[in-house]
């Protein structure tokens, strides 16, 4: 039997991309995953996640990544509200992830407040039958998604070290973070405008916009122009 696990890393961040990562294995993976120690990756050190990353990879039959971008984020943010929107998006990210490796069942950590709701939007995305197991906290549950969430973490903050290497430190990127905070109200004072790694249509960016005075920006007609940035 194919067996897949698929999680997110970065939903919340309001720097830098969502990075939805599965993984593909049969019973014989699923008990090696077992037996290398996945757990939630949350609960893990980024050094200890870089380790079973490895070891997983080793693991797996096939894995697919997908980034999803800020500006792809926002556009989607700008036309409804907010979570009903991600949650979508998430669910067809999902769903290409699931035709890409085929898998027999899926494991999906739900990122709607109805699991099966949310399992239903992936079911319309995918041709093909398979069995989707959708439920809230999935990588604590299953081994599987563990290790998705291990390899998506790990994609991750891979980008964000590469985005710090170039723009400095931005802290975790998330909007509890003083540090990203921080630099988000900096960077307007410089620069008026957002950069592209930023999510402009989070309430957090919005409204550091308009108490520094920066221009508003429009999702669509000003991505050009921020790029460059």
């Amino acid at each position: 039997m194919r067996i897949c696990g698929i999680d997110d890393a970065g939903r919340g961040s309001v720097i830098g991309p969502l990075v939805i990562a599965g993984i593909l294995v049969d019973e014989h993976g699923l008990q090696r995953l077992i037996q290398i120690g996945v757990r939630d990756s949350k609960a893990l050190s980024p050094k200890k996640r870089e380790e079973l990353a490895e070891q997983i990879l080793k693991v797996v039959e096939r894995y697919h990544i997908i980034k999803v971008q800020p500006w792809e984020i926002d556009v989607v943010v700008e036309r409804g509200r907010r979570l009903n929107r991600l949650n979508r998006l998430e669910a067809r990210v999902m769903a290409k992830i699931i035709c890409e490796l085929r898998p027999n069942i899926a494991y999906v950590d739900a990122s709607d407040v109805l699991p099966e709701r949310f399992k239903q939007h992936i079911l319309e995305e995918v041709p093909f039958e398979v069995e989707i197991i959708s439920e809230h906290n999935a990588d604590k549950i299953y081994p599987v998604v563990s290790a998705a969430s291990i390899i998506a973490k790990v994609e991750r903050d891979r980008e964000i070290k590469r985005l710090k290497r170039e723009y400095g430190d931005f802290g975790s990127g998330y909007p509890a973070d003083p540090k990203t905070i921080s630099f988000l109200k900096g960077w307007i004072e410089k620069h008026d405008l957002y950069p592209v790694f930023v999510r402009k249509s989070w309430k957090t960016a919005k409204e550091i916009l308009k108490s520094k005075g920066g221009r508003d920006q429009r999702i669509l007609s000003d991505y050009n122009r921020t790029a460059k940035i």
